[in-house]
């Protein structure tokens, strides 16, 4: 079996489950609204992938760049550490799990 069938296959069977919990909220994620999110850009070489609430997955790429995803924050741990995804995250956790905002880029994104 190919590795593409492989990845489709492990990846229908995870789309299956319905206790799927973010690792960012630790709220339950409803089938439409999961994200892959690769820890490491696929663009840095990234390979390894988590699911994500779609919220929660769009801040992160309003916070960071992909070489600060790749370099800095490549694990939930380092993303949990820093001080924007922790307001963010306590913001988030208090609204139903099926909540989509308009996410912002950091200012300091914009300024690039």
């Amino acid at each position: 079996m190919g590795r593409i069938r492989r990845l489709l296959q492990r990846d229908q069977q995870v789309l299956i489950q319905e206790d799927l919990v973010c690792p960012l909220c630790d709220r339950v994620i409803p089938h439409s609204q999961r994200d892959a999110h690769h820890l490491v850009p696929k663009s840095k070489g990234g390979r390894h992938t988590e699911y994500l609430h779609r919220i929660c997955h769009r801040q992160i790429h309003a916070l960071f760049t992909e070489t600060e995803l790749a370099k800095q924050f490549n694990s939930v741990e380092a993303l949990l550490a820093h001080a924007g995804i922790q307001r963010f995250v306590a913001w988030v956790k208090t609204k139903p799990i099926y909540l989509m905002e308009r996410t912002r880029k950091s200012q300091r994104l914009k300024a690039r």
